[in-house]
């Protein structure tokens, strides 16, 4: 599958399940940069979608923050990709399945932790890469020789069971696009 940022996550993920979608609320780790925030509120404009940008910074900024997201009546969560972010996606996934809040994570190993949808590059894929440009740079290629790389595939993973647990049902349209469905 090919394709990604910000308009993507929404177009492959949450918006072709939540038909009539209208408010979302985007998780954000601000020490990533504004980029993911800016492609995200440029789509969510195209989408004609109210976005609502909520910081997490730490382990306790999780719950208040999926708190004030269901508070203000978003119908999604799109969560980005950070460090930050990632290493809570536990505490995320929890919280969202406590407010009912279907989510779209960028890792598939979220969703295989009980996230409803991810859409993003394959961190395997990311790691098998960056072992090749070290082995490079150890063999005494120039850095500044090396060509800067970003991911090109993206993948699609739905969790069948967590949309059972929110009482959606998955078009088979997106079942079909997605690399992987977890039963």
């Amino acid at each position: 599958m090919q394709g990604g940022g910000a308009h993507g996550a929404f177009t492959w993920g949450v918006l072709d399940i939540i038909s009539g979608l209208s408010r979302v609320t985007a998780l954000w780790d601000p020490t990533t940069g504004a980029s993911q925030m800016t492609m995200t509120a440029s789509a969510a404009l195209s989408l004609n979608l109210k976005l609502q940008v909520l910081e997490v910074r730490r382990r306790e900024d999780v719950a208040g923050a999926v708190r004030a997201a269901r508070d203000s009546q978003a119908e999604a969560l799109n969560v980005f990709s950070s460090p930050v972010l990632s290493s809570l996606h536990r505490e995320i996934i929890a919280f969202a399945a406590e407010y009912r809040l279907p989510a779209i994570y960028q890792w598939k190993e979220h969703a295989e932790a009980g996230g409803l949808v991810s859409y993003g590059p394959n961190l395997a894929a990311i790691w098998r890469q960056s072992a090749i440009i070290v082995a490079k740079l150890l063999k005494g290629v120039k850095p500044a020789d090396l060509p800067v790389e970003q991911p090109t595939k993206f993948e699609l993973v739905v969790n069948l069971k967590t949309a059972g647990t929110l009482g959606m049902t998955i078009p088979p349209t997106l079942l079909l696009r997605a690399a992987e469905v977890i039963e």
